[in-house]
């Protein structure tokens, strides 16, 4: 039968409508009120042109968030993605409740960050804390040190997020043809050469699709840095105090919401945006590339 555009018209309209409305004339509304000393409140607006996006890169807190937010996404990338293969070779092999397995591990992705946040500062402030006091190594929690705050981090988002990376490669190794795994095992390769050598280039669009998310999720990382440090501990950086886990999606909140500076806070969500896409379309490009050489 042949499609008619009139129809098509009529049911993707309501969804481009709602697209418009909630997301493509926000996005440029934002921008315009980037580049004013709008206030969320008043009415008699100024255009200040690049002014807040000057002050911006003038900030050091700005700064500080920015070059910690590349650091925990670095270090999410590697541990949430390394993790996740792992959990993903565990779960397609013929282990014993495999699907169990599979079940538990993506559990913790259905936690919201609030609560996990909570959760797991209570486990890293006291728990932990008392077991390793018991062991003689100290006390110190790891999300109260400006050096481990940063990985406590990491660890807690490895919990919940990799149960979900792990489904992507699940996917990717069953839709593996068995025929060229039997291959190289009557090859004589071993267990380690035949997912370094066979498997993982043939899942290469898995890793594309993975590391694009955890780069994504990284970046955008909010509601657990609120509940599990807020911020905290203090630190000292270009001569100033600062919040050593403030992400960058935290000192935009604080600067738009706590100060009413919804003008900079916005040029710095326009800063993100355009750091979120130069990186994923790097990451992309690459993996596609790789992709094609596998």
């Amino acid at each position: 039968m042949k499609r008619s555009k009139a129809w098509d018209a009529v049911f993707l309209g309501p969804s481009l409508l709602a697209l418009t409305l909630v997301v493509i004339l926000p996005f440029f509304q934002g921008i315009i009120y980037s580049l004013t000393n709008w206030n969320g409140v008043r009415t008699d607006v100024t255009f200040v042109g690049f002014a807040n996006y000057r002050e911006m890169f003038q900030s050091v807190d700005f700064l500080y968030s920015f070059l910690i937010t590349l650091l925990y996404t670095a270090i999410n990338v590697v541990l949430v993605n390394v993790v996740a293969f792992l959990l993903a070779l565990l779960v397609t092999s013929q282990v014993k409740g495999r699907n169990l397995y599979r079940a538990a591990f993506f559990v913790p992705n259905l936690i919201g960050g609030i609560v996990l946040g909570y959760t797991w500062q209570f486990m890293f402030n006291v728990f932990f804390t008392s077991v390793t006091a018991q062991l003689g190594l100290g006390a110190t929690s790891m999300i109260t040190s400006r050096d481990t705050v940063i990985l406590g981090m990491s660890i807690v988002n490895t919990w919940q997020y990799a149960g979900y990376i792990m489904l992507i490669f699940v996917a990717g190794i069953q839709s593996t043809p068995v025929e060229v795994m039997e291959a190289a095992t009557v090859d004589g390769a071993g267990y380690f050469r035949r997912v370094t050598r066979v498997l993982i280039p043939m899942i290469a669009n898995a890793f594309t699709v993975s590391l694009f998310l955890t780069i994504v999720n990284s970046f955008k990382m909010f509601d657990l840095n609120v509940a599990l440090t807020n911020g905290g501990p203090s630190a000292r950086f270009m001569g100033q105090v600062v919040n050593s886990s403030q992400l960058l999606t935290l000192t935009i909140y604080n600067k738009s919401i706590t100060t009413k500076e919804l003008a900079k806070g916005q040029a710095m969500s326009v800063v993100l945006f355009i750091v979120l896409v130069v990186f994923s379309l790097i990451q992309v490009t690459l993996g596609k590339r790789r992709e094609v050489e596998a």
